[in-house]
């Protein structure tokens, strides 16, 4: 009896879905792009987005140009967003909103314009031009509307991509000390603190600059230890300076006290010579 009840429901289900496709098939088929706007829009509003692109695709032509084009060309542009075809999407907001300026829905196009690119960004392991692009489409989005309802997720998305980004690049910096690129670690991990002067793993990243410096000098030929076992002193140094309760000091000072060492010795033998 159970099972029966299971099979009667699913033959309803597929007679009602075999009549709603009859249904589509008739509207699609139809010469009246009226009816296909309206049809389109039920469909958008019941979030059957693959029917209204379908629908609003076939009639564009026709209503380019037309007060109705505007909703279709903006529904069109959502479909390909809920259907996440990100890229797909932001490049159909920037048209709406290229064409569409004095619109009431240019402001939203111009957001999710930016806003569907920084979807579309990968994870900050892989190249982060789609997030640059997306942070500085969304700060020119600020620029332009400041006081918009759109304002707060704008500033999230900017900050997102910044800690995106930020992390992409210390992670890059890690990468060379892994790879004992040493003199390249030292490079990254400035360039990093300039790029990000506000960073939570500054202070990683200063002991870990100490850690490259000093692996540096080691490895190096002797006419070059001198000057780089006195920078690893030098960071050092910064990194007291900065941060003088770093839990980190317990592990640089070891480097330290090696370089000065190292340093003492290359001073006596540089003046017996």
């Amino acid at each position: 009896m159970k099972h029966q009840k299971i099979i009667n429901c699913l033959l309803i289900s597929l007679a009602l879905a075999s009549v709603s496709c009859s249904r589509f098939r008739s509207i699609e088929r139809s010469e009246d792009w009226r009816l296909k706007y309206e049809a389109g829009q039920k469909y958008f509003d019941n979030k059957d987005y693959y029917h209204t692109s379908i629908l609003f695709e076939k009639i564009l032509p026709i209503v380019r140009g037309l007060p109705e084009g505007e909703k279709v060309e903006f529904y069109l542009a959502y479909c390909q967003y809920y259907q996440k075809t990100y890229l797909l999407a932001s490049n159909q907001f920037k048209i709406f909103y290229e064409s569409y300026g004095r619109s009431q829905l240019a402001e939203e196009a111009y957001f999710m314009y930016a806003y569907s690119m920084y979807t579309a960004s990968p994870d900050f392991e892989l190249d982060q031009k789609s997030s640059i692009e997306a942070m500085n489409a969304m700060q020119n989005f600020l620029n332009q509307f400041p006081g918009s309802q759109f304002a707060d997720k704008a500033s999230e998305v900017v900050e997102l991509c910044q800690q995106k980004l930020e992390k992409k690049e210390y992670i890059n910096a890690c990468q060379y000390l892994k790879l004992r690129y040493y003199q390249a670690a030292v490079v990254a991990f400035n360039n990093f603190r300039k790029g990000f002067p506000d960073s939570k793993f500054l202070e990683e990243a200063a002991y870990l600059k100490i850690e490259a410096q000093f692996k540096l000098a080691e490895q190096s030929i002797l006419s070059k230890q001198l000057e780089r076992y006195n920078s690893t002193v030098e960071f050092y140094k910064e990194l007291i300076d900065s941060y003088p309760s770093s839990s980190f000091l317990k592990q640089a000072e070891p480097m330290y006290t090696a370089s000065l060492n190292k340093i003492n010795f290359l001073n006596r033998k540089k003046n017996k010579s």
